[in-house]
């Protein structure tokens, strides 16, 4: 029954589709859209553009509030094989069948957001390191589902892909340190929020692990919109408390993370940029808030892309078919 769920998930997501946004930002808009800034393309298939700012905006906005938007300092890049290529990763249209079905998963996906972002503003309204506590032990568990159901599958030779295991242990590897820095500042000082965060989080692996068997794009839709309510979440914060943060210094976990020697796994873990493209500069804890905000950007690019079934793969990937196309 198992096998047979999951590989009808996987043949929906396999289609080429233009996946629809759910009720709350319009029916015409299209997830894919070249319009979209935190749209995904793979550095395969992006042509070369100009070293220039661009805008990432997240993907599910409350109602009533202003959108945050967040300026990137770098765009992606492409590897050597794009030039001279168009962009070719506009999919065509779908059916109408997948485009309901795309749509459901999408509207259950924002309202049950919606609804946990509501109960995490009632409980952490004035409490801002406690909440990041929670937010961070809860963030980081789809990717041990992913992986959970991704080595079941292996296990049994049903469906083998090296690069999504690399990279989803790489957004919790990223995400386990978010949450090292939040205990750093305090924010498990609380007996009440560390079991409050540690069996929402066992209640959500267990959704997330048969979402994900039912289907992937919805589990990894489901995703992205809990990292876009991080992202805005950041940079609410940052706006807020940016002066108050520039006077603090950087907890210790955060320097050895952002500026260590081996920083393979945090370039992992961002799909839409070449390897070492992005080098955090830690000063105070302002900047470590601003990298945290800009890692939860990167981690809505890497669902949005594993939306499409067998579209995502290890940004070392590409270098290392360059370095096999030069020796061959």
């Amino acid at each position: 029954m198992t096998t047979t769920l999951s590989s009808a998930a996987f043949a929906i997501s396999a289609s080429s589709f233009a996946p629809l946004k759910a009720k709350r930002h319009g029916n015409s808009a299209s997830f894919y859209s070249q319009n979209n800034p935190l749209s995904y393309s793979p550095l395969s298939t992006r042509p070369s553009i100009p070293r220039k700012s661009f805008w990432v905006r997240a993907t599910v906005l409350q109602e009533n509030e202003e959108k945050v938007v967040v300026e990137e300092s770098f765009p992606p890049k492409t590897s050597p094989d794009d030039v001279g290529k168009g962009s070719g990763n506009e999919p065509p249209e779908s059916s109408s069948l997948e485009r309901w079905v795309i749509k459901a998963e999408q509207s259950v996906n924002i309202f049950l957001t919606d609804s946990a972002i509501k109960i995490l503003d009632t409980l952490y309204h004035d409490r801002d390191y406690p909440r990041f506590f929670v937010l961070e032990t809860i963030a980081r568990v789809p990717y041990f589902a992913f992986m959970s159901v991704l080595h079941m599958y292996e296990s049994f030779g049903w469906w083998r892909r090296a690069d999504y295991m690399k990279v989803h242990f790489a957004e919790s590897w990223n995400e386990m340190h978010h949450l090292l820095i939040m205990e750093e500042l305090g924010g498990n000082t609380w007996w009440v929020d560390r079991f409050l965060a540690q069996h929402v989080a066992a209640v959500y692996y267990i959704m997330t692990v048969l979402m994900y068997v039912i289907s992937p794009r919805m589990a990894y839709h489901f995703s992205e919109c809990v990292e876009s309510h991080a992202f805005e979440t950041y940079d609410k914060f940052i706006k807020a408390q940016g002066e108050e943060l520039k006077k603090s210094p950087a907890p210790e976990v955060a320097v050895k993370y952002y500026t260590g020697g081996d920083l393979y796994l945090f370039d992992e873990f961002q799909t839409a940029r070449a390897p070492n493209s992005r080098r955090p500069k830690i000063e105070n804890l302002y900047d470590v808030f601003l990298n945290i905000r800009d890692d939860e950007a990167e981690h809505c690019k890497t669902m949005k892309a594993c939306q499409t079934h067998g579209n995502l793969r290890s940004p070392h990937s590409y270098a290392e078919d360059a370095s096999e196309d030069d020796t061959a």
